[in-house]
């Protein structure tokens, strides 16, 4: 069952007929215990005064009083019975209105009054009661008194007319529960229906957002509370597809961007090579300058593809025993040169016995293309330096270089995918803003975090790796 309206409604339904049929129940039990409470005392009355206006001489039974004066024992529509009953099983008398019939025997009878209700012949319904007594005689001696034998009488009524009540009971509880559990059912179809529009009205809403319009909100008027954090959550989903939708918009313009200007040069050369007939060693300086171009071009496209690979899960990094001051020395090294000619001074103050558990390849890219931002940026005479400390997250690697004049936003944005903070893009084709991108996505996929920031000129990236095992 996967209506939530359906739900609802046998839910609630279901609820109500087990309080219905629970109430009947009681109801019906306490009027029936009652009327045969009634019923009894009535019984056990007559049952008292017969047996204490017995008399007994010798076999013979006998009444103080003319057992005609109390017609209902005498026979008629709605008779009563009487019968004595001696301790061996045989009768001792009975009312004439049980003519040729006997009532029946009751066992084990002490001196509290035992009930019981069944049916005589003909198909009569009574209700009957015992009780045990020592008939009084004429004589009465104590030589005479202990001989006597206690006798069983057993009183009946009809009960037809409490079994008829009974049943107009069931009748009028039937009635009135199938009355009432219609009634519900069309009043619970009504507030099911009530309390299911507001979320018939946020599927109309959303079916209104189409992807060229993220900027619509769905609207938290007239909702009920439990469905307000639906509304929020969604409307919060919205944001981060709007924020998600830009940034693909932002990378589509940027590599459109990225790609015109190495294929704009690409021509440029191509073009004036062809004006006219050329030395040997003129084309071979077009094609040196083609090829520089391509190579620029493709080491943008080989990042790209590195970029949507981690992001999409696909690659994944063999985790080892790292040295990490050995293998930052050894990822400066393609640097060192240019470094040397700026004047820029490297320092790598990281203790050999810094191990680190983790991804060499991926560790690897992530140290080259900080170091190669460092020797990019930082100021002729500057100064790189690699730090470490531990912490509670786990080792935290700082590199710092000198000559920054970001600000602190500029350096809260470094690692989004093309972004420079030169915002003409003079060096485009050089540096496509792609390398801390990449870097970010990396160290998250090694289970580590990096941030940026910048203090006094120092451009100070943080990077997290986790503790070794």
């Amino acid at each position: 069952m996967t209506s939530l309206k359906a739900r609802l409604l046998f839910g609630m339904i279901g609820g109500m007929v087990v309080l219905l049929i629970t109430f009947s129940f009681v109801i019906y039990h306490s009027i029936s215990h009652a009327l045969f409470n009634q019923f009894d005392a009535s019984l056990e009355s007559a049952a008292r005064m017969l047996s204490a206006s017995v008399e007994q001489d010798k076999e013979e039974i006998g009444f103080e009083f003319d057992v005609k004066m109390m017609p209902e024992f005498a026979g008629g529509k709605r008779s009563a019975y009487y019968e004595f009953w001696r301790n061996d099983g045989t009768s001792a008398g009975k009312s004439p209105s049980l003519g040729d019939k006997d009532l029946t025997q009751f066992k084990s009878i002490s001196r509290s009054p035992a009930f019981k209700s069944f049916k005589m012949k003909g198909g009569q319904h009574v209700r009957a009661v015992a009780v045990r007594f020592i008939p009084r005689s004429e004589k009465d001696d104590s030589n005479t008194v202990n001989m006597q034998k206690s006798l069983i009488l057993v009183v009946a009524k009809d009960a037809g007319g409490v079994l008829a009540q009974l049943r107009f009971l069931r009748y009028i509880l039937s009635v009135a529960s199938i009355g009432i559990i219609a009634v519900a059912c069309i009043m619970a179809a009504a507030v099911v229906r009530r309390g299911l529009k507001p979320l018939n009205t946020i599927a109309m809403q959303i079916d209104s957002i189409k992807e060229n319009n993220l900027k619509s909100r769905i609207s938290g008027d007239n909702l009920p509370a439990e469905i307000m954090p639906i509304q929020r959550r969604l409307n919060s989903l919205l944001t981060r597809l709007e924020a998600s939708f830009e940034r693909e918009r932002a990378f589509n313009a940027d590599v459109a961007h990225e790609l015109r200007t190495p294929l704009a040069g690409l021509r440029s050369t191509i073009d004036v090579t062809l004006t006219r007939l050329r030395e040997a060693s003129e084309y071979q300086a077009a094609l040196s300058d083609c090829l520089s171009i391509v190579s620029g071009m493709h080491a943008m496209v080989d990042n790209l593809l590195m970029l949507a690979r981690v992001e999409a899960g696909g690659m994944t990094f063999e985790r080892e025993k790292v040295r990490i001051a050995e293998l930052i020395n050894l990822c400066w090294s393609p640097f060192s040169g240019k470094a040397i000619d700026s004047g820029i001074v490297f320092e790598n103050h990281l203790s050999y016995d810094l191990i680190c558990e983790s991804g060499t390849a991926g560790l690897s890219m992530v140290f080259s293309n900080l170091l190669d931002n460092a020797a990019e940026y930082t100021n002729r005479g500057g100064k790189i330096q690699v730090t470490a400390r531990q912490g509670q997250g786990g080792d935290e690697i700082v590199f710092e270089n000198t000559g920054s004049q970001l600000t602190s936003r500029q350096a809260a944005e470094v690692f989004e995918c093309f972004w420079r903070g030169d915002s003409s893009r003079r060096d485009t084709g050089v540096h496509c803003g792609l390398g801390l991108a990449l870097v970010k996505r990396i160290v998250e996929a090694l289970g580590g975090s990096i941030r940026a920031e910048t203090q006094n000129g120092l451009f100070i990236v943080r990077l997290t790796l986790p503790h070794s095992n």
